[in-house]
């Protein structure tokens, strides 16, 4: 994709990313950390964190085209290294949005079946679990995972954007507002 309308595509998309990404990145951080959240979080997340790791390449490819249409300056060349690590951020959220959805699927047909008053050894062979749903070892270590690559990818976003922010706009404007024509 190389532009929308006239402008050139990155500039769009990348805002998709930095809403997008972190706003997955928090809504792991919750449905990892709170039971009750995980109902109503899970799934939509997981098919949000999706669709952003989707996002990201054609994002970097986006830059890519722009950066070749654009002054090389070290602040560009900067940005276009930095944007490379998105997807290194954006993936661990994804596979942890995916397993949190997962394992509460999980969690939710043994619960389900245990309730229904069947028994539970041949439930156990009926429903088998991949993700240990019951283990609070497992959901303890998921949600540290879950708040380490939040915050891996809330952080890497930040800085690929303030590095875009300098390329863009460093010596571009004035502290003093600018002198307009008369009539303006």
């Amino acid at each position: 994709m190389t532009t929308v309308d006239g402008l050139p595509a990155h500039i769009l998309l990348v805002h998709a990313i930095v809403v997008l990404l972190p706003l997955a990145a928090l809504l792991l951080v919750l449905s990892a950390l709170w039971p009750a959240a995980r109902g109503k979080l899970a799934g939509p997340n997981a098919v949000l964190s999706v669709l952003v790791v989707v996002l990201v390449p054609i994002t970097t490819d986006a830059g890519e085209w722009l950066e070749r249409r654009v002054a090389s300056t070290p602040l560009v060349r900067a940005h276009t290294e930095l944007g490379d690590t998105a997807l290194f951020v954006a993936i661990p959220v994804t596979v942890l949005a995916l397993v949190v959805w997962w394992r509460h699927r999980e969690h939710l047909r043994t619960g389900a079946t245990k309730t229904a008053g069947a028994d539970p050894a041949s439930t156990a062979t009926r429903r088998r679990t991949f993700l240990a749903p019951a283990s609070t070892a497992v959901t303890a270590l998921i949600a540290v995972l879950a708040v380490m690559a939040a915050g891996a990818a809330v952080y890497d976003i930040y800085r690929i954007g303030d590095s875009g922010a300098q390329a863009t706009w460093q010596d571009q404007f004035s502290s003093a507002p600018a002198s307009r024509a008369p009539g303006r």
